[in-house]
This record gives structure tokens, sequence and C-alpha cells, in this order.
């Protein structure tokens, strides 16, 4: 479910039209019929094949005798340069899964049928208000129009192998603990038991990690890192986000935290052998986890605090493309996805929450099922959190970001530049913002 986060944790990207759909079938254009007759409402996800498969079997469920639900065939890969081919083809799926800076994006340009009244002024349960809160609001753009609406949410903490912390004498962290608990405990967990650091943390180091930091600084009492990812006006690093900064610098210093540049592709691998003490990361770890068994006892932690509870928010989605056939069909397939099938398909694979809350209980259940109760209670604590950031801007510019970050923050991480280069850092941003108009 980050965007490219979630793409890549959630679900994996993944997708292609093919199998025994053509490509004229993934079309919403071309799909359905008219709108006063049977109608075909065709779905695309990044899912892996044994998710896509519970899908189409939860799908299976939806009685309309005017509407015909088709799921897109999905091979592994490709799922964003599928989605740009269809896009540019004008091919789109009538329902498709997005990430939130696709979508407000996409809704920018008016390529996505804007759902905002029928999610708010509509009918029944399925209304705003029954989302989880900060979703919502992130799915909106400036002028308040949703072209998708949010499906699942990532929710993230840090994960902890408890017997390396027992061997070295340390209680479990527990939700209220602070940075400078962490950092401690990663500098006495440092190169022992065949691990050389005591936390890798690549969301605080990579190039969404000023956005990370913002939990530091809004827990602390200070601004965080931008005032929105979607329409931001400002960056900044005021006090509070300078301490958090050169406390990170010092554990890199110290080997305590891994640096920027450390390899977290196969993380988790090592995390599951015991060569990783704590590493930050999402829920959707638990569903592989539940499979692969790792042999360590583990849990999952909020992110610490300083003084009050904060977290990263993140969502994906499931968008519609404006040339959809037919929006009343389209919808009734888009609600049963987000209030019926996630009963379905969760208590299998218990990849994310609901962003639908009615709908959360499944997930919560299997979860508890498996013993994952840390996780239970982490997410929980995460949907319920006052304070939130958004984890990268969904700018088209973005990218311009990323090189700053690449040749102004990462080096300040590291020691090669000094902290007082912050302001410069976040000055070259706000010229970018300003330069958006």
């Amino acid at each position: 479910m980050r965007n490219t986060r979630v793409k890549t944790k959630i679900i994996g990207t993944a997708l292609a039209c093919a199998g025994l759909l053509t490509a004229t079938a993934c079309g919403g254009s071309d799909s359905g019929g008219s709108a006063d007759g049977p109608v075909t409402v065709t779905v695309m996800t990044w899912e892996s094949a044994e998710t896509n498969a519970a899908i189409k079997k939860a799908l299976e469920g939806f009685k309309d005798d005017n509407i015909t639900v088709t799921m897109v065939d999905t091979p592994s890969g490709g799922y964003g340069d599928k989605l740009a081919s269809l896009t540019q083809a004008k091919k789109l799926p009538d329902l498709f899964w997005c990430g939130n800076d696709t979508e407000q994006q996409y809704t920018s340009q008016g390529l996505l049928v804007d759902w905002s009244k029928r999610i708010t002024d509509g009918e029944g349960d399925f209304k705003a208000d029954k989302f989880v809160g900060s979703a919502i609001e992130n799915w909106k753009t400036a002028d308040g129009q949703m072209g998708g609406l949010p499906s699942l949410m990532n929710t993230y903490g840090v994960w902890y192998n408890a017997d390396a912390f027992k061997a070295a004498g340390l209680a479990e962290p527990k939700t209220g603990w602070t940075w400078d608990d962490m950092y401690s405990a990663a500098g006495q967990l440092a190169n022992k038991g065949g691990a050389k650091y005591g936390l890798v943390a690549d969301q605080l180091t990579s190039l969404d990690g000023p956005f990370t930091m913002s939990m530091y600084s809004v827990s602390a009492g200070g601004a965080p890192f931008t005032d929105n990812v979607n329409h931001p006006t400002k960056a900044e690093a005021d006090d509070k986000f300078t301490e958090g900064v050169t406390k990170l610098v010092d554990s890199i210093k110290s080997g305590a935290v891994a640096p920027p540049g450390y390899d977290a592709s196969n993380v988790q691998a090592l995390f599951s052998a015991g060569k990783v003490p704590m590493m930050f990361g999402g829920q959707w770890l638990a569903a592989g986890f539940q499979t692969d068994k790792p042999k360590i006892k583990y849990g999952f932690v909020p992110f610490p605090q300083v003084t009050t509870p904060a977290t990263l928010f993140d969502s994906v989605g499931i968008c519609t493309p404006q040339y959809t056939a037919n929006e009343d069909a389209t919808y009734k397939v888009l609600e049963y996805i987000n209030t019926k099938v996630w009963d379905a398909v969760l208590p299998a694979s218990p990849v994310a929450p609901p962003a639908y809350t009615p709908a959360q209980e499944s997930y919560y259940n299997a979860l508890t099922k498996a013993g994952q109760t840390t996780v239970v209670d982490t997410v929980k604590a995460d949907l319920a959190a006052e304070k939130t950031v958004g984890v990268r801007f969904t700018t088209q510019w973005a990218s311009q970001v990323g090189d700053l970050t690449t040749a102004m923050y990462q080096p300040i991480l590291t020691g090669k530049k000094p902290v007082s280069d912050l302001p410069a850092y976040v000055g070259k941003i706000n010229d970018l913002i300003k330069q958006a108009g």
C-alpha cells in the first residue's frame, strides 16, 4: 500500500493486462455497455497472484443482474509501466489500484471520476465518516475532489527482536518509549549476535527521511517538515526538527544506526535471521512473517515519541478513469470491494487494515488468531494517533526534492556536511514550492 512505499510493501507492484483479458477489456470506455444495458466493470490490482485469486473469489459474491465484474489478469512486475501505458492509451480499467500520489496527480489533470459528492452525500453507511479521517483528507485535492477512495492503510513502527533485547538485558520497547530510548537500545545491540547495526531505519535515512523526521519535531511540539504533502506552501526545519536530526547524526556516527546508502533490500531476511535487532517498517510485514515464521521472538511497537505520540499516515486506494462506461455500476463495485471483499481476503493474507473502519475487524481477528497481538496494538495506536505526518510530497516535482535530499540532506546525516546546512536545504525546497506556484 508507499505509493512507492505502498506499492512495494503491501503488495508489490505488478500487473499487466494480459491472460484471458485483452487490452480492449482493460479499457473502461470499451469494457461495459450502455448506461441502460448490461455493464462489465473491470478491476485491476497490483496484488500477488494469491491475493488476486482471493479477491476474484470474493468478487463472485457481488450480485447484480446488470453488472458483471471482471478481474484484469495481473502477472508480476511492471505495474507502474502498465499503468502509464494504459493511461496514455485511455484504456484504464474501471477500477484500478492507485497510490495517493497517482490519485492526486491524475485528479488534478482531470483524468479521474470525482467521487467526493457520492462519498459525502450518498445513502447508507458507505460514507466518508466511516473511513479513517486522515486517509479521506489526504485523498482530497486542493479543490476538494476525490479521484478515488482510500482502500487500505499503511501504518508504521519499529519491528524488534525480543530475543536480542533479552540477551542484552534490555526491556522490550513499549508504546510511549522515547527516541532516546531507541537510540540507546540500538547502541547496546550493535555489533552483537552477528548484527552490525542496532537499528536499520531506512525511512529515516532514505529520500523520505526528512518527512519521517517530522514525527520527532511534531511530537516535541515543533513544526512538521512541510505543512502539506499534497499542496505544500512551505518546508521547515525548526529547532525541534534540527534537534531530531542531530540525534540521528550522532547515532549514525556511533554505529548504532545504519547510515544512508545501507542496502536495506534484504533487511527483512536479516531481521528474521536475527542479524538486525530493530528495523523501521510497516504492518504489512506481519503477513510475510506469518508465512515464513522467523525463528526469533519478535514484536512491533509504535514509533518512539518525545512528548506526544506521532506517526506517519499513508494509504492506497482505488481510482476510476473519467471515461468509465457507467459510473453508477462502477461505484457499486467499488463499494462492494471496500465493504465486503476485505472480509474474505484479509484473514488469509492480513497485509493491512481497511480504510473503511467497519471492515477492519476481520483484519484484527486474523492477526490475533495468529498471535500477532503487538501488531494489532500498534496498528490501532497508529490509526488513533492525533498527530500524523505525510510520508513524502505527492507533487509532480517531488523527484526534484529527492535530488536535493541526495545532494544536501543525506550528506548531513553521514557527517559530510554540518547540521547547520539544514536551512540551505530547506531553502532550496521552498524555492521549488514557489516556482510551482
